[in-house]
């Protein structure tokens, strides 16, 4: 047999591994972002024209459901995709100028920009709302609703640009990993 120590070094390609982690990376980056974007699709295909039907009190309602589930949930959600953005960034760094690097690079940027977003503008009218009821609103309550989906307009966006970015990474960016 083969001393096990050698084993690794032995008959294992360094470059293969890297290569490898940097693929798992890309993934997990893949999965992580989806969760994030899937929301800005979802308000494309249905979410936002459905808001924009509802009357103030079945939108207080639903604003307040979506809101507590969404800080149960969605942080976590955030995070992985924050930390594996990050990650793909920085195991991609030796290449500055390579494909994965750029579009993992406009990737973790677009993230940025969507979090910053949801934090300044989304999560600020989302406080104020769950201070509302059904019976008592202020009479410009759809100001609000116009300006919170504005901004989600904006968080879709980027979002969207980040996930296409990474698609053309794991593409095409691919071949260049090093």
């Amino acid at each position: 047999g083969f001393p096990v120590t050698e084993f690794p070094l032995s008959y294992c390609n360094r470059s293969k591994i890297k290569k490898m982690y940097k693929k798992i990376i890309l993934l997990l980056t893949i999965l992580a972002y989806s969760v994030i974007v899937a929301q800005s699709f979802m308000y494309i295909v249905a979410l936002k024209n459905v808001q924009h039907g509802m009357q103030a009190e079945s939108y207080i309602e639903l604003r307040k459901l979506l809101d507590i589930n969404f800080r149960a949930n969605y942080k976590y959600a955030v995070y992985a995709a924050l930390l594996t953005s990050l990650l793909l960034v920085l195991v991609n760094i030796k290449s500055p100028g390579s494909l994965l690097f750029i579009t993992s690079a406009i990737a973790f940027t677009a993230l940025i920009a969507d979090v910053l977003l949801m934090m300044k503008g989304n999560m600020p009218i989302n406080k104020l709302i769950n201070t509302w009821t059904p019976v008592h609103y202020p009479d410009n309550w759809a100001d609000y609703r116009a300006k919170w989906l504005q901004i989600f307009f904006y968080r879709e966006v980027a979002t969207i640009t980040g996930f296409i970015s990474l698609a053309i990474g794991a593409v095409f960016g691919l071949k260049q990993i090093k």
